[in-house]
């Protein structure tokens, strides 16, 4: 019994840990309950709305507040209100909130009906059916054509290609556009597109369990009593599309919500903004503040009736449930009394504040969508929620994806040097000097070529003669621009179309075809070109292939008898591979790739060497020898590698440039000015990352070091930040200084013993430039009084360091034991950029910010792959780009362009803001002035809840005669103009700290709206105590002077914000000065056309010059403490704000000739040399490919099918890659023209 019940947990631990299918057997399947791949990512249906809405509604601290007090209203023995004046409001919050909440999950439900009704093919008895794609099930073998998105993750089972080969794009799952690879077992290969042979299979699969690995699958096939081991080379993924591939076969694994692309979405979570936390914390303090007031009424209430109210008995009978003992009555009566008291103070915490609220976030939501300079083509940014707007100017962390969102993921041929020529700079054929290329720039004309590119753009003809006039350097370098890479051609419609593995080789191929050098086609042992319109056919001998060590890749072809190696590769790499001789040659190509790479544009070295067929035969022996080793094969291929690439000739470098995407560098120099850190998290590879990095400016000479965690073990990776940690410290004890303008250098923290040991950063070297950005001159305590921020201090005075992390590391640097030492490295670093990171690890390294740091962070990407980085962040926004919607569906907000969130945030983030925290402070201001008013009133009246106001006047105080006023400022508000807000991004600090309103500035509101009570009520009450009309009639009863200081109450408020309104427009006007008619227009309404019981009470005060004397003296004592405190401020201590304001005012006196010109950031600046993001875009295998002839659809002579095997890809890639010299710095005068950094920030500069 024991063996058998041991058995049987042993075979259920075992069913735990893997998942059994068997193909095209339904039954079986189902007893499993495998998840279907019905996508489900609404949260209600018809049935369920109105309960879990109301439920998730009601655990709103404040929507359950106002049905305790509407429970409360409906008791007559204790309410002095009608309950109408509760339940109205709570039908509208609750009713607002639900259509929102409905509209948004319309929306979902729609998306997830057109993913779940996409059509596809799926085999049924030997028939290929049509199904939707919710209706397929694990086991169920499908059909995809060419340009499909795959419906599920699917075991590749039968291909269109020689060899069971596919070709998948993966932009979706990593971001990279590059094509993958993926081979089917050749087993089931054999099978083609026969329907019947695929419904009859009937294997059986063994594998992993649902997970979030993209790259890593694990599972044994069993068919015809045949074992088979499958790999991630097997499996497409849903999400891929296939691309160069009519059709293929696949057997679903995983579907639905276990698909390797939903399981890194990540869970979307509610968001809320910290102004939401905050209003949350002072409503509990406000609620106490109530029952504090109510606790006193109450006991006061108890001490006035025992002491006199019992003997007014005859006047003021008790109800029928008081006792009428003395002690005993009072006591029951002021019970009573503090629920009274709980409904009568109860619009300290009005209702109508989350209806406001609700309705400012909706207006700038539109505000925003309508923003006419937030358009790129027919796209226009989108506020996806309502709830966040404010947040927008609270960023403190940016997590950005690269591809497609920093960058257009288009290469382009920028520049090259030939023999010491350099080319592609326009020059001024009058002054000799460079002319800068723009969109207006005429590009040159290739139309000669029948095979150009209309797109293709080049502007320096002095290259195109070379090449007319036969040029033989010319002719030498383009042979093996079209020769040397691993591109594959097809023909579309009698059009070339080329398909490379990445960006980099299709802008070189394409630009040797544009300039008459045509690769046409090849196979795997011959490669066909067209030079000038002639044939040339190349046998292919052997492709050395492009590894992340080698950084460099070779041809050896053979033409007419001339054996050739044609080697391209990172510029230190090529140039120690060289023959002796042509220094000068060297020496000026050399002064090239500093250019090239000071402008940011990625380099690459050409080099040649001709063999001699004895030399060859010999090495290929070798090489055939060290293929076939099973010890040390890498080892021995790269020795051999070594052997025959030597001794080369130098023939040039070419120059790409990454296209960023417009104004991305000046976005973020403006947002890092602003205090705002920028991560980049990329699922590229990590010298590509780099390059972005200083095109983008995130990475400058400036920083004292570029830190590169790059170890594979846990040892390693605390070892390397154990040593970036120790530079910064040694950094910062002898140079606490500003670092700009300090030399780079690179680090990589290993600790070799060798001579090219990574394991010390380079020493700064002082240059003698100044910064290149002028700082604020004050300090951040003298912008913003009242705030404690000496974090921004210690931000300014830190020394510069970045930090690039590799996926791989970033497993252990995430570990609970790492993280705080890696926190407190990349804390010290101003740009941090993880490349090669899965989408899981994106929103990981959000978590640890958000957790850790406790800042406000935004997630930006254009990815499904940066969907659960979005889904983290406290705001996520889309780029609805070239990579799918799906990010812009998980999103909050969505630009169609990177350049977009710098006035997302500069202006309406920080507007929403501002506007906000105006609203908050004015709404609590006037609703303690109005509700204190009550709590006065009750040491006059016997602590009887008896209210200083008309019913009705408190039912709509805050629904009619106050909302508007400040919803004008909550909406249409601005400190300062748009154009000022992005030319000063420290305007946009105080978010960080909460510095418009926090704790002490509720404080600060609350007591100015205590002492505007103290004067609404007294100054009243003073002058209308005993007074008597000139007429004789007396003035001093009880309605008048109810009606006197409700009038004067809205004109208080309606003064204090006209005269704290910056910005004035018709709807200001109209919405501050007609809430003010709209009162004494409705008071007569309703008082003498309803029938109110205050019926002539103002009409009679407003007769008697008593009123306007007394109505300006207490607006004058209201407001003067606030604008004696603003003056003082203003004139002693101005903050930025004031400062910006007092220019724009003057600039509107002025004429617009005289307006100050501010310089605007250059796109590109000079940087040190990081030469060849080739050799890291690119990946390995491709050359392996083509010569076995797997990736060819005609196979070859069999002579030529040399097996070229690589070893692992080396992820360690040292310092001395980026060992090569920085270019000269340019003089100061040019460096401060041509700096990539925001726009002067001193105001001290500028003629106030």
């Amino acid at each position: 019994m024991m063996s058998r019940a041991s058995f049987r947990s042993s075979r259920t631990h075992t069913l735990d840990n893997q998942r059994r299918i068997r193909a095209n057997d339904r039954q079986f399947n189902a007893q499993f309950k495998y998840a279907s791949n019905y996508i489900k990512t609404s949260k209600y249906s018809v049935l369920t709305f109105l309960p879990l809405n109301l439920f998730e509604q009601f655990q709103r601290l404040a929507n359950f507040y106002f049905l305790c007090l509407l429970v409360l209203q409906m008791i007559p023995a204790i309410s002095s209100l009608t309950p109408v004046t509760t339940i109205l409001p709570l039908m509208g919050v609750l009713g607002l909130t639900a259509i929102k909440d409905a509209y948004d999950d319309i929306q979902r439900h729609i998306s997830d009906s057109q993913v779940n009704n996409r059509k596809s093919q799926a085999v049924r008895r030997g028939k290929l059916v049509q199904e939707r794609w919710s209706a397929v099930q694990v086991g169920d073998v499908i059909r995809m054509d060419n340009n499909q998105f795959v419906a599920a993750d699917v075991l590749l089972l039968t291909t269109s290609e020689p060899n069971g080969l596919c070709y998948i794009e993966t932009s979706e799952l990593d971001g990279e556009t590059n094509l993958k690879c993926r081979q089917c077992l050749m087993e089931t290969a054999v099978m083609g597109q026969d329907d019947v042979l695929l419904g009859e299979f009937d294997g059986e699969i063994v594998c992993e369990t649902p997970n979030n690995l993209l790259n890593k699958f694990d599972g044994n096939l069993t068919w015809k009593n045949k074992s088979y081991s499958l790999d991630n080379d097997k499996i497409i993924l849903r999400g891929c599309v296939l691309r160069n591939t009519q059709w293929c076969y696949g057997l679903v694994v995983f579907a639905g919500k276990d698909t390797k692309l939903m399981q890194n979405s990540g869970k979307s979570k509610f968001k809320r903004t910290s102004i939401d936390r905050l209003l949350n914390f002072l409503i509990i303090g406000i609620v106490f503040f109530l029952l504090s007031m109510c606790l006193f009424c109450m006991v006061a209430c108890g001490i006035w009736e025992s002491l006199v109210g019992q003997y007014f008995k005859d006047f003021l009978p008790w109800d029928t449930l008081v006792p009428s003992e003395p002690l005993g009555g009072a006591t029951i009566i002021a019970l009573l009394v503090f629920f009274s008291y709980a409904i009568v103070l109860n619009t300290v915490v009005p209702i109508s504040l989350y209806v406001s609220v609700e309705v400012i976030r909706f207006v700038q939501s539109f505000l925003i969508n309508w923003d006419e300079q937030m358009y790129y083509d027919t796209t226009h940014a989108a506020a996806r929620t309502t709830t966040l707007n404010e947040e927008l100017g609270q960023i403190e962390y940016i997590f950005s994806d690269k591809t497609g969102t920093l960058t257009q993921n288009i290469m382009t041929f920028n520049k090259c040097s030939i023999m010491g020529n350099s080319y592609g700079d326009v020059i001024d054929a009058r002054t000799g000097e460079v002319i800068e290329v723009t969109e207006e720039t005429e590009s040159l004309d290739f139309s000669f070529n029948p095979n150009y590119e209309p797109e293709f753009r080049f502007f320096d003809k002095n290259l195109l003669e070379a090449v007319q006039r036969r040029d033989a350097d010319t002719f030498n370098f383009f042979r093996l621009l079209a020769l040397c890479h691993t591109v594959m051609s097809e023909d579309k419609d009698g059009k070339l179309e080329y398909q490379a593995q990445s960006p980099d080789e299709a802008a070189l191929v394409s630009a040797a075809r544009n300039f008459g050098f045509v690769f046409k086609e090849r196979s795997p042992n011959s490669i066909t070109i067209e030079v000038m319109g002639q044939k040339e056919v190349y046998e292919l001998l052997c492709i050395l292939d492009f590894n992340n060590v080698r950084k460099r890749m070779s041809v050896i072809l053979r033409r007419e008898g001339v054996l050739r190696l044609y080697c391209k590769g990172a510029d230190n790499v090529i140039y120690e591979r060289l023959q002796s001789g042509s220094e000068d040659i060297k020496h000026r190509t050399q002064e090239h790739l500093n250019k090239f790479a000071g402008e940011g544009l990625r380099t690459l070295c050409l080099a040649s060497r001709d063999l001699d067929e004895e030399f060859f035969n010999n090495w290929k022996q070798r090489h055939q020898e060290a293929a076939l080793s099973l010890d040390g094969r890498d080892e021995r291929l790269d020795a051999i590698y070594e052997e025959i690439e030597r001794d080369m000739v130098l023939i040039g470098v070419t120059a790409i440039e990454d296209k960023l995407q417009d104004g991305v560098a000046q976005t973020i120099a403006n947002l890092i000015l602003a205090g705002i850190k920028i991560w980049v998290l990329t699922g590229d590879k990590q010298e590509t990352a780099i390059n972005i990095g200083y095109s983008c400016q995130l990475l400058t000479d400036e920083l004292v070091d570029v830190f590169i965690v790059d170890a594979s073990s846990y040892e390693e990776v605390h070892q390397q930040l154990l040593k970036f940690k120790e530079n910064i410290k040694i950094v910062n004890t002898f140079q606490p200084q500003s670092p700009a303008g300090i030399q780079l250098g690179t680090s990589n923290g290993h600790m070799d013993a060798t001579e090219h040991s990574t394991g010390t950063s380079t020493p700064p070297h002082q240059q003698a430039n100044p910064p290149a950005v002028s700082v604020v001159t004050f300090s951040a305590e003298l912008e913003y009084h009242g705030g404690s921020i000496e974090d921004a201090t210690v931000e300014e005075t830190t020394a510069g360091f970045a930090i690039v992390i590799n996926g791989h590391s970033l497993v252990h640097c995430l570990h609970p034991q790492l993280e705080r030492l890696f926190l407190d490295v990349v804390m010290q670093c101003k740009s941090v950029i993880c490349c090669r990171v899965t989408p899981l690890q994106k929103a990981l390294v959000v978590e640890l910010i958000k957790k850790n740091r406790h800042a406000v962070t935004l997630a930006i990407g254009d990815g499904a792959n940066d969907v659960s980085m979005i889904k983290a962040a406290h705001i996520g926004v889309g780029i609805s780009g070239q990579e799918g919607m799906q990010a812009v569906l998980a999103s909050d907000y969505s630009i169609a362009q990177f350049r977009f969130l710098e006035r997302l945030l500069l202006v309406h983030g920080r507007w929403s803001y501002y506007r906000m925290c105006s609203f908050l402070r004015y709404f609590f201001n006037k609703n303690f002035a109005f509700t204190l008013c009550h709590f006065w009133y009750a040491f006059f009246c016997g602590f009887s809840a008896q209210t200083v106001f008309d019913p009705m006047y408190i039912s709509v105080y805050n629904l009619f005669y106050t909302s508007l006023p400040v919803l004008a400022v909550g909406i249409f508000d601005q400190d300062v103009n748009d154009k000022n807000s992005v030319l000063y991004p420290k305007l946009y600090r105080p978010g960080h700290y909460n510095l418009f309103f926090n704790k002490k500035e509720f404080f600060r509101s609350a007591m100015q709206g205590c002492f505007v009570s103290i004067v609404l009520f007294f100054i009243p009450f003073g002058t209308y105590y005993d007074a008597v009309s000139p007429s004789g009639q007396g003035l001093s009863d009880y309605m008048l002077f109810c009606a006197v200081a409700a009038a004067i109450l809205v004109i208080v408020n309606t003064a204090q914000i006209a005269l704290d309104t910056y910005y004035w427009t018709v709807f200001n006007h109209i919405m501050i000065w007609g809430s003010l008619a709209f009162y004494f227009v409705a008071d007569y309404f309703y008082n003498y056309v309803i029938g109110g019981p205050y019926v002539g009470s103002l009409t009679k005060a407003m007769s008697e010059v008593n009123f306007w004397f007394t109505a300006v003296l207490c607006v004058t004592i209201s407001v003067m403490p606030v604008l004696a405190w603003r003056f003082y401020f203003v004139d002693v201590s101005p903050t930025l704000s004031d400062r910006v304001r007092l220019k724009q005012r003057l600039a509107q006196v002025r004429s617009r000739h005289s307006q100050d010109v501010l310089r605007t950031p250059s796109a590109r600046r000079a940087r040190r040399s990081i030469r060849s993001g080739y050799a890291f875009a690119h990946q390995e295998g491709f050359g392996r490919l083509i010569t076995s002839g797997k990736i060819m659809k005609k196979l070859p002579n069999a002579d030529f099918n040399i097996p070229n095997i690589i070893g692992k890809l080396n992820m360690n890639s040292g310092g001395s890659s980026n060992a090569a010299a920085a270019p000269k710095t340019a003089p100061q005068s040019q460096e401060s023209n041509s700096s990539g950094r925001a726009p002067i920030q001193d105001l001290d500069t500028i003629n106030l």
